[in-house]
């Protein structure tokens, strides 16, 4: 009785979607967190993921869990010290000594597309493609009493989580040695920030590139920018790795914290880490000191990779992939640990006296039917019959959460037409009947179950038979949004302007109910055109609630609480999201925003116009001209409201600004549609995304030495999210660091 219980508690946690509060001794982040498809720059560019992690400062409860802590190194002062930060005597603990922090899951930063017979889609003649990355990091490297600054600290990329090597302190910056030093085994890449002259350097404030050596193949001095490693003020600097996959290039930036990234990179050189490093490497971080010394000091890290598919059959490489999710409560990780022991159980017992079943699809079933109101139950025969055996010709899609069926069912009394009416529904069938499906199915469900609003889909039903996870919507006739503006198919005709109009209220007014009217509000976090359904009269409706989670109404946001992440599609993210990792209602009126201008433009999100490669982007720029209606969709050829059109134009640049607190709520956003008020004031030039996001955006680290505090802003481009995709990235390189070059 007691594990039954245990089981129970474990779904209706699952059921309610109920966000964890992280401990206060876990205040850092660190998930992989996968953001949704990223769009091919070139051929066998992009293919749909991105992951990452975030971390605000560094507690001793990430050593172990999600940074790996080597050699000489340690975490104290919220920062991770490379090299040992002590009051003790420097000639014994302060000199000589090298170390590294690395994340502690290794990243696939190289992908052999032959091996799946695919030579086609390479990027390059070695048949190989590369990730592209994009890391932040905030340092502080600090000489205490006024003394010489050396070694060097570096940024690194490592075939694996071993110590350093034995005698890699002084100029080996905890990379190499002697014996080892310029080896193609090594498969190590690093950028230094070099503070000590050594005869292979151009002085003794510089940074370089280092592959497999600690001899740079291309360096460049700091000295004429201003900038000073390790000056006798402490001082934290913010550095910018982006490497462009594609190209295989790699940019360093660098400036004082507070400052913007600059528009140059201080080095650009060629690098092909496809052929240096190992498929599988760490990234981190790595420092020395010899007979003199100096305190090198990471405050904050943020880094976003391309995600390259595993290998078939490659299952230890998945496993390491897998995130960390931390902060979660001891208690709710025991009381999850016990539910499922006692699942197990249940369903081994169950299993011997029944001679097999199902136990999990009967404990399921009877969750959903517990709930108030509970849908209509189909048997899974019935599902079965109107899909004509899910039959590939009744598919109408397909996503990440399962595949969805056209079918008719026999209708009760709740359908339109009635008991025994033929009634056409949308069947949605999870595509993982596992515990994790058997969560986004019950999720899902709790969701929707109640809510009812004229624009959002109706659900009609459900079945759990056969371990098989169905839900049954009613069926929207004219697919989606989506397909209307951008693959039309035959005989449908472009929609006209009035109908457009009409469906950006619609959805509108379907978002002002989940984040307002509702009794509990409910983020959707995947609103895009092709989520927004169309009924027999082109009426909105905003569907597939797989993301969607309940959020208590004296709260905020929503986090995930089991493997965290970015949820969504790249181009309807909110930027800030890739470092909360929150979803929230201003989240969901960013994506509204990125909808609002689709609909406008007849273009993506994601798109290249005129050297952009987001909408918004480019929208703005005509914007700040004065030319905000040369943006309408030119397949309309004149035909619509001028006044209308700059209204739903600046409410999608006011929905889509950088910071969340000056987004639009949803109850301006109806009366703006509705004229009653007019569209809202917006920048000509699109305000900078910087975060962190506190007063002044602005985030306050103390600094190593204790002596000051300084502030730290990781500030980013207006398109963030894209710029290290290879598409971006290589529209960055062409356009700002050709200049950097000798």
């Amino acid at each position: 009785m007691a594990a039954r219980f245990l089981v129970h508690l474990l779904l209706l946690a699952a059921a309610s979607a109920v966000a964890v509060t992280s401990a206060a001794a876990s205040a850092s982040l660190a998930t992989n967190a996968t953001a949704g498809p990223l769009a091919p720059a070139a051929p066998g560019g992009g293919d749909g993921n991105v992951t990452g992690f975030s971390f605000s400062r560094f507690v001793g409860a990430n050593r172990g869990a999600n940074v790996t802590v080597l050699g000489d190194a340690s975490i104290s002062q919220g920062a991770l010290q490379i090299t040992p930060d002590t009051i003790n005597d420097a000639a014994t603990f302060l000199t000589h000594k090298s170390g590294r922090v690395l994340y502690a899951t290794p990243f696939k930063l190289w992908h052999r597309e032959g091996r799946h017979g695919d030579e086609a889609n390479a990027t390059a003649g070695d048949g190989k493609r590369v990730a592209s990355f994009s890391t932040v990091f905030s340092i502080n490297i600090f000489r205490p009493n006024g003394t010489e600054p050396a070694e060097g600290f570096a940024f690194v990329i490592a075939p694996s989580a071993d110590e350093p090597p034995t005698g890699s302190s002084g100029g080996y910056l905890g990379l190499t040695n002697a014996a080892t030093d310029g080896n193609a085994t090594n498969q190590i890449v690093a950028v230094e920030l070099d503070t000590e002259k050594q005869p292979y350097d151009p002085d003794d404030n510089h940074v370089g590139l280092n592959v497999n050596s600690v001899v740079s193949v291309a360096n460049a001095s700091l000295k004429p920018l201003g900038i000073e490693i390790s000056p006798a003020k402490p001082t934290n600097y913010t550095v910018w790795v982006d490497y462009d996959g594609g190209a295989r290039r790699i940019a360093v930036y660098m400036a004082v914290a507070g400052k913007a990234k600059p528009g140059r990179a201080v080095l650009a050189a060629p690098l092909d880490l496809a052929a240096t490093v190992a498929e599988w490497s760490y990234l981190g971080f790595s420092a020395s000191t010899g007979s003199k010394y100096q305190l090198n000091c990471v405050l904050a890290w943020n880094m976003t990779l391309e995600k390259l598919p595993c290998d078939d059959g490659d299952g230890d490489a998945r496993r390491r992939t897998v995130g960390l999710a931390v902060g979660v409560p001891v208690g709710v990780t025991v009381l999850a640990a016990a539910a499922v022991l006692a699942y197990v159980c249940v369903a081994k017992r169950r299993k011997a006296a029944h001679g097999g079943g199902d136990d999990s699809s009967a404990i399921t079933g009877t969750m959903i039917r517990s709930l108030a109101g509970g849908p209509r139950e189909f048997e899974y025969r019935e599902i079965r019959k109107a899909t004509n055996n899910f039959d590939e010709k009744m598919k109408l899609g397909q996503g990440g959460y399962g595949v969805v069926y056209r079918g008719v069912v026999v209708g009760d009394h709740t359908c339109p037409g009635g008991a025994g009416s033929a009634v056409e529904v949308a069947v949605k069938k999870f595509s993982r009947a596992n515990t994790q499906g058997q969560n986004d199915f019950l999720a899902e469900l709790s969701i929707i179950n109640r809510l009812r609003h004229k624009h959002l889909v109706r659900l009609v039903g459900w079945s759990h038979d056969n371990g098989e996870l169905l839900l049954v919507y009613e069926f929207m006739p004219n697919g989606s949004l989506d397909q209307h503006l951008f693959g039309p198919a035959p005989g449908r005709q472009l929609l006209g302007w009035e109908l457009r109009y009409s469906i950006v209220k619609g959805v509108a007014s379907a978002l002002h109910y989940l984040h307002d009217e509702y009794d509990q509000r409910v983020v959707h976090r995947d609103l895009k055109a092709s989520n927004i359904l169309l009924d027999a009269a082109f009426g909105a409706r905003l569907g597939d609630f797989g993301l969607a989670r309940a959020i208590e109404t004296d709260k905020t946001s929503y986090i995930e609480e089991a493997g965290g992440g970015v949820h969504g599609t790249v181009g309807y993210i909110a930027p800030e999201c890739f470092h909360t990792e929150k979803a929230t209602r201003e989240s969901d009126v960013y994506a509204f925003g990125a909808v609002v201008l689709e609909v406008v433009c007849g273009r993506r999100p994601r798109c290249d116009v005129e050297g952009f490669h987001f909408l918004v982007d480019w929208v703005w720029r005509l914007h700040r001209d004065g030319r905000a209606l040369e943006a309408v969709d030119a397949r309309l050829e004149g035909a619509f409201d001028r006044e209308q059109a700059e209204r739903l134009i600046l409410l999608g640049l006011a929905c889509s600004h950088p910071t969340p607190g000056e987004r639009p709520r949803t109850p301006a956003i109806q009366q703006v549609l509705l004229g009653s008020v007019p569209p809202p004031a917006v920048p000509p030039f699109k305000p900078s995304f910087v975060w962190p996001a506190t007063d002044g955006g602005l985030d306050t680290v103390s600094s190593t030495a204790g002596t000051t505090a300084s502030q730290v802003s990781l500030t980013s481009a207006s398109t963030w999210s894209g710029n290290f995709m290879k598409g971006s990235l290589r529209h960055a390189f062409e356009q700002e660091v050709s200049d950097s070059l000798p």
